[in-house]
């Protein structure tokens, strides 16, 4: 499984790889419990994580590089039903967060994806400079 080939769903729990896009939607499989199915371009929007990003206090850095600091981090996960917690982690974890424009939402979405991604052994990667400038 590539970290490229990864989506988010809107209206939809975790993670998903795409196996095929369509005029009309997609076709993708959960990580959650491995069930492929057709999502709808009509009813859902598709995100791929290689091209979202995160506020900075600086600059917007890919969730990658967030990912990233996760891994190397020595901090246990928090539970992400706990807000305050979760806060606390990426405080120590990836400081230069921007905390008044990045939602507590967004922070528990992170966690939990990460926990996938390290469940399902995949690596993430930041995108190169060609692939963020065919995307755009």
């Amino acid at each position: 499984m590539e970290y490229s080939k990864l989506i988010s769903v809107s209206g939809m729990s975790g993670l998903f790889e795409l196996v095929t896009s369509k005029n009309d939607g997609a076709i993708a499989t959960s990580l959650e419990n491995n069930n492929t199915q057709f999502i709808s371009s009509r009813a859902h929007q598709f995100s791929h994580l290689e091209s979202i990003e995160v506020y900075t206090t600086h600059d917007n850095v890919f969730l990658a590089e967030v990912f990233i600091a996760m891994g190397k981090s020595k901090e246990a996960l928090p539970n992400e039903k706990d807000p305050k917690a979760v806060t606390a982690y990426f405080k120590k974890v990836f400081p230069k967060m921007d905390f008044e424009r990045v939602y507590g939402s967004d922070m528990k979405k992170m966690v939990k994806w990460f926990a996938q991604l390290q469940k399902h052994n995949v690596e993430p990667s930041i995108p190169s400079d060609d692939e963020a400038e065919a995307e755009a």
